[in-house]
């Protein structure tokens, strides 16, 4: 027997995981900046890092964001194959994200892209920033990942020809040269290979889930040539530009090598909850 879902406990859901990604910074981010800065040679780093971290014990102990840029909100949504659902998933997101924006508050940020209208509480047009992925089981898991116009606007993607594996590291780094102070860094960065045009893109993106510290010799490397760029916290120089880089693949067309690069401020939020599931 599996637990039945309800609708209110999704739209309570969701209220609480916006208020932990939004006041709570994960504690392998928080691990990965307090080590940054017990490392850092720039007496001006070193200073941006521990005001970072003032920061954030500020916003947890008193319960308010961590950024005034609360984001634009994006879903990873995992659905058992025997889940069950009565209503629409989307509604219920929609309504925690209306009480979120009130109750914590979170900054009105869904504009319409032409008219630039505010929708005033974070819903848009109703159509919410959802990715799903269907898993065995009976439980459904919802994370929420709020992402920054700061960062979000200094990612890019390029579409490569096959031949041309040799320009992926120099594409990213030079996404991050280009960006520079702009992110708010130290920043993480997530790089999605293969796929089509938008997979590569969403690769790049839910890379950014992954814990700072998991990463693998290419990654490592990768990282280690982004530091050397010397951009530092907030830009002002030093040896911390990223604290991660994550790269996700998928198969992608013979003739075709998508790339894409999605950088993330140093406030990487995110959190989820796990609904239903077996008695």
């Amino acid at each position: 027997m599996s637990n039945p879902i309800e609708r209110e406990t999704v739209v309570s859901a969701i209220v609480d995981i916006l208020r932990e990604a939004e006041t709570v910074l994960p504690q392998d981010v928080v691990d990965s900046l307090q080590k940054a800065a017990s490392e850092e040679t720039s007496p001006v780093a070193k200073e941006q890092l521990e005001a970072i971290l003032k920061n954030v014990e500020i916003a947890g102990s008193r319960g308010v964001p961590i950024c005034q840029d609360t984001g634009i909100l994006i879903f990873f949504v995992e659905l058992g194959r025997k889940v069950s659902l009565d209503f629409s998933l989307e509604d219920a997101i929609l309504e925690g994200v209306r009480k979120a924006t009130k109750s914590i508050p979170l900054r009105p940020n869904a504009v319409d892209p032409i008219s630039r209208v505010n929708s005033g509480d974070n819903s848009g047009a109703g159509i919410p920033d959802i990715k799903y992925e269907l898993t065995e089981g009976s439980s459904l898991k919802i994370t929420v990942a709020p992402k920054g116009a700061g960062s979000e606007n200094m990612s890019a993607i390029k579409m490569l020809n096959p031949t041309e594996k040799d320009r992926i590291r120099n594409f990213v780094l030079e996404t991050v040269l280009n960006a520079g102070g702009k992110p708010c860094p130290p920043i993480i960065v997530g790089v999605g290979i293969g796929g089509s045009f938008d997979k590569a893109a969403r690769l790049a993106k839910s890379a950014l889930l992954r814990n700072v510290d998991d990463m693998d010799e290419e990654e490592q490397s990768l990282l280690e040539d982004i530091n050397s760029l010397g951009i530092g916290p907030m830009g002002l120089g030093g040896k911390t530009t990223a604290l991660a880089v994550h790269i996700k693949k998928a198969h992608c067309h013979t003739a075709s090598l998508p790339v894409a690069v999605n950088i993330q401020c140093w406030a990487n939020r995110h959190a989820s909850v796990t609904l239903g599931g077996d008695e």
